[in-house]
């Protein structure tokens, strides 16, 4: 594809290739994410960050990547607090908003509501979550993990083994990873989950028809015992019409170091898109499983900046330009 320009919407936009591209220039912002240095790419340029559903780290990892660029960052972070609630279509509203803006993301409820907003937007629109439906950004910063840590094992994409818990039904990281995962070969993927909270078919379907092998397993500890990554998501409460129904399923699949040490592979990797729910009675990955060196959704967590950056580089056209204007930072920055 063309980046330039581009409204990034879903992962069934990008070929292997376009894949490949984002995550060489992800690994070309490493050193402005991680603080080494610092560019004045994108100065003057204005991110519109637009997110109507609660958010933490995409949120700020998304304004963070366009500051680390060198831009500036306007927000909406409340739905109570936008014109939505005056009634504003979605089309007014990308009209208005691209006319302050020169990228826009945005997360919305609703599923289709990005790609919606983006047909009436005079800038590119990147999707930050729409509703159960996909999250780009966070399958792309996910498989750049996937990468990074399977590379430091000797090992690549393909013929990777992974394990997806809990709930597949709502969990939008996971569709847009699934497809993701169908660029590449040889590629066996476990679905543990409640039956009522299953991968939908169509997702399976595709998966099946881009030769990925893919296996139910209702029995979370035999799921986990033969994978390269485990990756788990929380049940999608706000996804649940009837609330009370989605505490059915908290603590289903439990992982601690208890789990982990007695049903996984030495160097199985743990991964979690986050928030994880640490209430007692949910508890997806356990706090005693914090320093065993397999969990890598701290790692995940910081790749978001790096991709964030890709895309926002590669979509404004300026790599070229984020090392011709870096300069070295001027303040301290702690490497713990």
């Amino acid at each position: 594809m063309s980046f330039t320009g581009a409204s990034i919407l879903s992962i069934e936009q990008f070929s292997l290739d376009d894949v490949e591209r984002i995550f060489a220039v992800a690994d070309r912002m490493q050193p402005f994410a991680s603080r080494e240095r610092f560019t004045k790419a994108l100065d003057g340029a204005i991110l519109g960050n637009i997110f109507l559903e609660p958010s933490t780290r995409t949120r700020i990892s998304f304004g963070s990547a366009f500051n680390l660029l060198g831009g500036h960052v306007r927000e909406t972070s409340d739905i109570s607090s936008s014109a939505f609630v005056k009634g504003e279509s979605l089309q007014d509203s990308a009209r208005i908003l691209s006319g302050y803006s020169d990228i826009i993301c945005l997360r919305h409820p609703t599923s289709g509501s990005v790609e919606k907003f983006a047909k009436y937007s005079r800038v590119p629109v990147i999707n930050g979550g729409d509703g159960a439906n996909e999250h780009p950004t966070q399958a792309l910063l996910d498989l750049f993990t996937i990468k990074k840590e399977l590379r430091a094992k000797n090992r690549d994409i393909n013929n990777l083994r992974i394990a997806l818990v809990g709930d597949l039904l709502f969990g939008r990281t996971v569709h847009s990873l699934c497809k993701l995962l169908s660029l590449y070969r040889g590629i066996s993927v476990v679905l543990i989950s409640p039956p009522e909270l299953s991968m939908p078919e169509d997702i399976i379907e595709s998966m099946r028809a881009a030769n990925i092998q893919v296996n139910d397993c209702e029995d979370f500890y035999k799921g986990i015992g033969d994978v390269d990554i485990i990756y788990t998501t929380r049940i999608q409460e706000e996804r649940f019409e009837n609330k009370e129904m989605a505490s059915k399923y908290r603590g289903k699949f439990v992982l601690n170091d208890d789990i982990y040490t007695k049903y996984c592979s030495s160097d199985t990797v743990v991964m979690h898109p986050l928030p994880r729910d640490s209430r007692p009675e949910a508890n997806e990955i356990d706090f005693d499983l914090d320093s065993n060196p397999n969990l890598a959704i701290f790692r995940q967590a910081d790749n978001g900046i790096a991709v964030r950056m890709a895309l926002f580089a590669l979509v404004l056209d300026v790599v070229d330009q984020v090392e011709k204007t870096s300069s070295k930072i001027q303040w301290y920055v702690s490497r713990k």
